[in-house]
Parts: C-alpha cells; sequence; structure tokens
C-alpha cells in the first residue's frame, strides 16, 4: 500500500468535484496513465462504475467501492468484463479550515493476486512520489478555481 498526502488551498467541494468527475482526472493525473474518460460519468454512489481510457490505448472499468459525498471515493479498476485483479485507488478529503483541505490518495494493491508478476511489477512502480504528482497537479488545478 502506498499512500500520500498533502494540503490544497481550495474548499473540500471544489478538489472532489475534480476527482469525482472521471473527465477531469486526466488534466492532474501525475502518473501519465490516463488519456480521457467520457463526460457524464460524474460518481455519485457505491456501485457506479465509470471508463477511462488509459494512455496505452486500453480501457478500465472502475467499480466505486466507497463513497461520502466531499469527502471520499475509492475504486477498483479492471478490464472491461473482468473481475477486478485486487488493486484499489482512494480519495480522502478533510477540510483544514475555509479554504484548506488536506487530500489524501491511497493506492492499494493488497489484494493483487502475488503471482501475477505483470500486476505486481506495475503496482510497485507506483510510489509515493508518483502519487504526489497527482497530488501537486491536483493543487494546480483547483487552486484555479
Amino acid at each position: 500500500m502506498v499512500r500520500s498526502s498533502r494540503e490544497i488551498a481550495a474548499a473540500p467541494g471544489t478538489i472532489f468535484e475534480l476527482v469525482a468527475d472521471p473527465a477531469r482526472q486526466p488534466e492532474w493525473d501525475g502518473n501519465d496513465n490516463l488519456a480521457e474518460a467520457a463526460p457524464g460519468q460524474r460518481v455519485r454512489a457505491v456501485g457506479d462504475v465509470f471508463s477511462m481510457l488509459l494512455t496505452q490505448g486500453t480501457v478500465r472499468d472502475n467499480r466505486v467501492v466507497e463513497f461520502t459525498e466531499g469527502r471520499r471515493v475509492a475504486w477498483l479498476p479492471s478490464e472491461p468484463g473482468s473481475p477486478p485483479p485486487g488493486h484499489l485507488w482512494r480519495w480522502e478529503l478533510e477540510p483544514v479550515d475555509a479554504g484548506r483541505t488536506r487530500v489524501t490518495c491511497t493506492y492499494d494493491w493488497t489484494g493483487l493476486d502475488p503471482d501475477d508478476a505483470f500486476r505486481q511489477r506495475r503496482a510497485r512502480a507506483t510510489t509515493a512520489d508518483r502519487l504526489r504528482a497527482s497530488l501537486d497537479r491536483l493543487a494546480v488545478v483547483a487552486e484555479r478555481m
């Protein structure tokens, strides 16, 4: 499991709109992995599924498994029509004061099959620095809004 946090000079609602709207995620993705998502997929509840085109040309369906409006969202990515292989992305927002929010991104790959060498290698490459890059880019976008 990898985690990174930082304060962003924006209200939780502003930041959450960027995280919960898949069409906005490629703007601030620090992994340079997300190419695009169709508009109109804004996450609203556990059980929602949104699709994302990755930069390598493949599509991922993302099943929302945790959701609290304005505070928390987590999803399990998978290839379309396949069960999730066991890794999870989580975003948590905690108000610091009226104009600042502590944002924590977690990449939890503890559920991946230990014998899946390809996914294990990719998971290990997703470091706290890469999560921090997403947080830093998210801050730039959120602080301009």
